[in-house]
């Protein structure tokens, strides 16, 4: 058997066409767009890559974004000064610091100050917590991906086992709850668990968010099982997730590949985020079948 590839840049670019249309009607029914400030923080090659690709995915989007880009040494004052500034900006619908960031600077607090209605990255206390209780909120981006690459497959998670492996506030702990509200039966896991290979044999669906290169085995896996892989890992000069794909592919019903499954679905959902947000401001019907 050879597993399902589940093509997360077409369903990305799906996405990235719905946000588009719901941009077109924002602009079209406020005479502005919906608007995205990304703030770097220091010159970490990585971060302005990513940066850059958020930005242009937003303009092709119908956005208006700024790029901000503060010095390495900002502080948390000084950080906290610009968060207020933006929050205040009714420009503004989203706003995003791209981690990591340097000392003195930190993420949790970060999170806690930047205000939740324009949190696209779905990081704050105040979302996570609406998160957890069950309520609308800007949700972390990498889980709704996930999810929607889920339904998009077909995949029933009514009742379903599922095993997320990975407890980051960014990925594991989100995703259990996003699963856990559709009614799958969710264990979380993590690289300290007893016998992680076994508590994945019994999984239909997988989600492997632990950052170790190819932890995730074809003999961990049960036939026809759903595996997304989160992770994203250079080993050998080669990009490779944190499951062994060759082998996974072999016994999965359907698997992400590493690069193309879940890491487009990021930015796309962080752009469904910024208009959902902006809508939500306006006092607009959300734009349908982007966030369920």
């Amino acid at each position: 058997m050879s597993a399902t590839v589940i093509d997360g840049r077409d369903a990305a670019r799906r996405v990235r066409e719905r946000v588009a249309e719901g941009c077109a009607a924002f602009e079209a029914r406020h005479g502005r767009k919906p608007g995205l400030v990304g703030i770097q923080v220091g010159e970490d090659p990585a971060s302005e890559i990513y940066q850059r690709n958020k930005a242009q995915q937003a303009e092709e989007a119908g956005m208006a974004v700024e790029r901000m880009k503060l010095p390495a040494g900002t502080t948390q004052a000084e950080m906290d000064a610009l968060l207020d500034r933006l929050a205040a900006d009714d420009a503004v619908d989203g706003m995003l610091v791209q981690l990591p960031v340097p000392e003195p600077l930190a993420e949790p607090a970060i999170a806690a100050h930047i205000a939740p209605s324009k949190d696209v990255d779905g990081f704050s206390p105040v979302n996570i917590g609406h998160l957890v209780r069950g309520e609308p909120c800007l949700r972390p981006c990498t889980p709704s991906g996930v999810m929607w690459l889920l339904d998009d497959a077909g995949v029933d998670l009514e009742g379903a086992n599922a095993v997320v492996i990975g407890r980051s506030v960014i990925v594991g702990k989100p995703q259990a709850l996003m699963l856990l509200e559709r009614n799958a039966t969710v264990t979380i896991t993590h690289s300290r668990t007893r016998d992680l290979a076994a508590v994945c044999r019994e999984a239909d669906v997988i989600v492997a968010a632990v950052g170790v290169a190819e932890m995730v085995r074809g003999d961990w896996v049960k036939p026809g099982a759903t595996v997304i892989d989160v992770g994203m890992n250079r080993l050998d000069d080669r990009l490779c997730g944190d499951v062994a794909y060759d082998e996974v592919a072999e016994v999965a019903g359907a698997i992400t590949p590493v690069p193309g499954g879940v890491g487009p679905m990021t930015i796309a959902f962080l752009l469904a985020n910024t208009l959902q947000s902006a809508e939500r401001r306006m006092g607009d019907e959300p734009t349908r079948g982007i966030i369920t």
